[in-house]
């Protein structure tokens, strides 16, 4: 399945957490002009990498 990025809102909880700098960039570039936040963005970036990982340890 391809990540695709979309708009989502849902009820969530702070967390901090450090970035590289060139991949806060990389991630700014991506979102530039969409309707998607950084949070929302890495918010769907680790859903992808958790279904994908589930789908690698059940082959």
């Amino acid at each position: 399945m391809k990540f695709q990025l979309k708009p989502d809102r849902k009820e969530s909880e702070n967390k901090t957490i450090r970035f590289p700098v060139p991949l806060i960039e990389r991630i700014e570039k991506a979102i530039a002009g969409r309707d998607v936040t950084f949070s929302g963005f890495v918010l769907q970036a680790c859903e992808y990498a958790l279904n994908n990982m589930a789908s690698e340890e059940e082959e």
